[in-house]
């Protein structure tokens, strides 16, 4: 599987962001989904995932209430939508696979196939 992920950029705190991951391989619906983040001088955190069928989700409290995630399988494409973004979300996402079909994980190590990231910063 590869991921590729995009929609980054520079933001001003109260704005607003997309982020994508295209996926490949035909496989894409079988796999949950998840968004990670890392901050300079950070360890690597869990966002947010997406079930298989896009039915069930799961966030960080720290993003709850302001970030969306959604899959189009049809695509191959999972997004993030943020929302009221702050300064503290200020990281490099990441999209990331979970092929256990074990339900909707949290930890960074239990994701299997990881996207390049892509660079998101919020001014205050």
């Amino acid at each position: 599987v590869q991921l590729q992920a995009s929609g980054g950029g520079l933001v001003q705190a109260g704005g607003s962001l997309r982020l994508s991951c295209a996926a490949s391989g035909r496989t894409f619906s079988s796999y949950t989904l998840g968004w990670f983040r890392q901050a300079p001088g950070k360890e690597r955190e869990f966002v947010a995932a997406i079930n298989r069928s896009g039915f069930s989700t799961a966030y960080a409290n720290s993003v709850k209430g302001r970030f969306t995630i959604s899959r189009d399988n049809a695509k191959s494409t999972v997004y993030l939508q943020m929302n009221s973004l702050k300064p503290e979300d200020t990281a490099v996402y990441y999209c990331a696979t979970d092929t256990s079909r074990l339900g909707l994980r949290h930890g960074v190590y239990e994701y299997d196939y990881w996207g390049q990231g892509t660079q998101v910063t919020v001014s205050s």
